[in-house]
């Protein structure tokens, strides 16, 4: 079952940070892309030249949010990725430590038997 107010916890945080940061990359990225491509464009073609200021902002848009929807996911599975490995670090180091533990105590009831004989 679902704890309360599940999204108000510092690692879902942590996260909607990391797809806005992917985000905004993405859209700036793809955004230069389309400038370009849209340059190129008004400079190559004459049916790019035709096309309203409209249209040709809708194309320039569309580029900057397929770029931040692409950039987004791709930090939000690093994000995951990354946040796993550290757990599974941790959880191995507590292991390590409790084996340590164990082994300590073993070593010092054997040593303190031997002193016993």
């Amino acid at each position: 079952m679902r704890a309360h107010k599940a999204l108000e916890s510092d690692d879902t945080k942590e996260a909607q940070w990391e797809a806005t940061r992917g985000a905004a990359v993405g859209a700036v990225k793809w955004g230069a892309a389309s400038a370009v491509l849209g340059g190129l464009g008004y400079v190559l073609s004459p049916v790019y030249r035709g096309l309203t200021i409209q249209f040709k902002i809708y194309l320039q848009m569309s580029g900057m949010i397929v770029g931040s929807m692409i950039e987004a996911d791709y930090r939000m599975r690093q994000y995951e990725q990354r946040v796993r490995m550290q757990r599974r670090i941790a959880q191995n180091r507590a292991v390590w430590a409790d084996y340590e533990k164990e082994l300590a105590e073993i070593q010092d009831e054997s040593a303190s038997s031997e002193q016993k004989k």
